[in-house]
């Protein structure tokens, strides 16, 4: 099964590595909202090293392992 990141590098785009509040809850399926939610909750930790939070796609990969076991 491909990560998140290898579907973009067979495209011929760069990888993206992080992605910011909006784009990371449509990866995951869900509302910036519920985003939220699970960031407030700790299931999920954005870099804040930036002027906005973003969410690398290790950390998005490691909560959907931890959550449902889907990502190998």
């Amino acid at each position: 099964m491909k990560t998140l990141g290898e579907n973009q590098m067979t495209s011929g785009a760069l990888p993206k590595l992080a992605y910011d509040r909006r784009e990371a809850a449509a990866v995951l399926g869900i509302s910036p909202a519920s985003l939220d939610r699970l960031v407030q909750r700790g299931l999920l930790k954005p870099s804040r090293a930036l002027y906005k939070p973003l969410f690398a796609i290790s950390e998005l990969e490691r909560f959907l392992r931890e959550t449902t076991g889907v990502v190998g």
